[in-house]
């Protein structure tokens, strides 16, 4: 039995294209209805057998957790930006996959739409998508130097560890945080899960086993956390008591910390270990250096916030090399929407230069922001991030229009945390719903 409709589409501004049709043809008429219709008309024959409507329903989980996403088809034009799209009319369709109200975000980022998709950063559509979780998912990470290893915390102190490998799974859930998991970190080896949450601990897990295998007690909520690059035998964390205090992995004791003015709320370490980068609730950035063998801090620079309103530091991100800085680079998003690239002169201990910025609407969550991959041959500095209007958007930091170059549509509510593999051509994001979707990038043509 198959059903007929005609889909009017009266605002010319909305394409055709961004209907949304699962196992649909769609034929366009090449000639007006009326005159008073100036957009084409779509016949959608949709077809509603009731086994092709279970296999391909949305809200259809497989047993273990995750759901593997068909091959890329006509379909893989949703997810890329066109121009002309409607901001209302898409926030209308995300209301409508959503339980709760998504925050609408302002004209900085609406008014950001690319004229055109960064070839590098286009997407066929979606991986897979792991719908598993109730609460929130605040961070996700691919494993070290992986490219299917995933895992993400949510606010109801869960961590889920999955692989996107086909067919997409669960591996372990690792339950033991009482709160919302704040921030995570794999070993080198990929062996172990090290996690920090605002019930005030540290927890590590070995993941094979799923046990939490040491909890270290705090006496603040711990906000974030980092294995030393090079000896795993060090903790990096930072917590709400304004510190940063280092770890040993084996004994689980504190072996040196460094106090700060405000909270210390995301971290990252340079490749070699030397030095780490810091933000606090009030938007400044600091480096400080550290012994890979002792595990001393000691504090170099401090880079203060500009704005006028303080705004916690929700991402600090290094990279060894960017084509735009000829060097190390540092990315930072804040809670007020600002992302702020910076230079490292590593011979003056990790003296941060201001490249440039750019200023997209506050945030509620704590949305994270995340470099790039090195793939286009232009002189841009490109950055993917979350937002409250539940879109994934990418931007061009150098350019002072027309700053979004593509955005990724999907998600029911705002999009929180961002990550790609180690293989860059994958990248995942998670929601305030609890859902994780797993984008796969269009290869580039040679």
């Amino acid at each position: 039995m198959f059903g007929f409709y005609l889909i009017f589409r009266l605002d010319p501004y909305v394409p055709s294209r961004v209907a949304k049709a699962v196992n649909t043809k769609i034929y366009r008429l090449s000639y007006p209805l009326n005159s008073k219709c100036r957009d084409k008309v779509l016949v959608v024959f949709i077809c509603y057998l009731l086994k092709n409507r279970e296999i391909n329903s949305p809200s259809r989980m497989a047993k273990n957790g995750g759901r593997w996403v068909p091959s890329p088809g006509p379909l893989s034009f949703l997810f890329e930006v066109d121009s002309l799209s409607s901001s209302k009319d898409l926030r209308g369709t995300n209301q409508a996959l959503s339980h709760r109200t998504s925050f609408s975000s302002s004209i900085s980022d609406t008014d950001r739409l690319p004229r055109r998709v960064e070839p590098a950063y286009s997407f066929v559509g979606m991986h897979c998508i792991f719908d598993n979780c109730k609460a929130s998912v605040t961070v996700l990470k691919f494993g070290h130097m992986s490219s299917d290893l995933l895992a993400y915390g949510a606010s109801d102190g869960t961590l889920t560890v999955c692989t996107v490998s086909q067919p997409p799974s669960i591996i372990k859930h690792l339950r033991g945080h009482s709160k919302d998991v704040t921030d995570f970190d794999f070993s080198s080896n990929n062996q172990y899960i090290a996690s920090s949450s605002m019930d005030k601990t540290v927890r590590v897990w070995e993941i094979s086993k799923g046990h939490c295998i040491r909890v270290i007690y705090g006496v603040s909520s711990q906000l974030c956390i980092r294995f030393h690059p090079v000896n795993n035998n060090f903790l990096s964390v930072g917590n709400a008591n304004r510190e940063i205090t280092v770890i040993n992995f084996s004994t689980g004791r504190i072996v040196n910390k460094a106090v700060f003015g405000n909270e210390v709320t995301a971290m990252d370490h340079d490749h070699t270990g030397r030095l780490i980068f810091c933000g606090d609730a009030q938007g400044c950035i600091y480096t400080v250096g550290m012994n890979s063998h002792t595990g001393a801090l000691s504090r170099s620079h401090r880079n203060r916030s500009i704005g006028k309103h303080k705004s916690p530091v929700t991402t600090v991100q290094y990279r060894t090399f960017s084509l735009l800085a000829r060097g190390p680079v540092l990315l930072t998003c804040t809670q007020d929407g600002s992302l702020s690239f910076f230079s490292i002169s590593l011979e003056i201990q990790g003296y941060l230069t201001l490249r440039c910025s750019l200023k997209l609407a506050p945030r509620v969550h704590s949305i994270q922001a995340s470099f790039c991959p090195l793939l286009s041959l232009e002189k841009g500095e490109f950055v993917v991030a979350g937002s409250e209007d539940s879109n994934v958007y990418f931007y061009d930091l150098t350019r002072p229009k027309h700053t979004c170059v593509n955005k990724l549509q999907g998600h029911g509510s705002s999009v929180i945390g961002i990550a790609w593999n180690h293989g860059e051509n994958l990248l995942a994001s998670s929601d305030s719903d609890g859902t994780v979707i797993v984008w796969k990038r269009a290869k580039m043509l040679t």
